[in-house]
């Protein structure tokens, strides 16, 4: 159904398994400037069975290698992150009241995607108010949002707190503060990992 992004055994020490695939899942995460001075990020999730499969709650069967999900979110966005409408699809789901869900999204309208977004999204659609798997592709959306901008951002000055410190510095693994990448770029900013004991 797949190709096996991991082809080799990951520890040559252990003993030859074989594998039978059971699910695949496919996450998908787009993003456009429009002509508008809008920008779009669009995400879509599948999921398929390798056999045929009936949900246990009774839903429709669905054969194997057909998708059992196949749903959709686009957000309409501006250069300050902040969501100006939302689109949603379902084009397969297990049950038929699957794609009613979709509406609830309509509550992050007028969201920014930056720090506290997932807690808002969760806070507005988590449980019974929304669609998991909907809800789900939000938090990547919202990277992908970010990384979209990316270009357009191109010269403009580095994003800084009240003491000059740039917002990157500590944001992940590479940007850590007594990383190499760091001590590169900002200098006066590296702070040496400690020596471990």
């Amino acid at each position: 159904m797949s190709s096996d992004p991991f082809p080799e055994r990951l520890s040559t020490d252990a003993p030859a398994v074989t594998r039978q695939e059971m699910h695949f899942r496919r996450i998908d995460m787009r993003g456009y400037r429009r002509s508008d001075g809008l920008y779009e990020v669009e995400g879509r999730v599948t999921d398929r069975k390798a056999e045929d499969f009936t949900p246990a709650s009774g839903g429709r069967p669905v054969p194997a290698g057909e998708p059992v999900h196949d749903m959709g979110v686009r957000l309409v966005y501006d250069d300050r992150m902040v969501v100006h409408d939302v689109q949603t699809f379902t084009r397969a789901a297990p049950y038929p009241v699957c794609p009613e869900a979709g509406r609830a999204l309509q509550s992050i309208k007028g969201l920014r995607m930056t720090g506290g977004w997932g807690r808002e999204v969760r806070a507005r659609l988590g449980g019974a108010r929304g669609c998991t798997h909907l809800m789900e592709l939000l938090m990547p959306l919202a990277t992908t949002a970010f990384q979209t901008l990316g270009g357009t951002r191109a010269g403009q000055p580095e994003r800084v707190d009240a003491t000059g410190r740039p917002l990157k510095i500590d944001s992940c693994y590479a940007y850590a503060a007594g990383g190499e990448l760091v001590r590169q770029r900002w200098p006066q900013f590296f702070r040496p990992d400690p020596p471990k004991a």
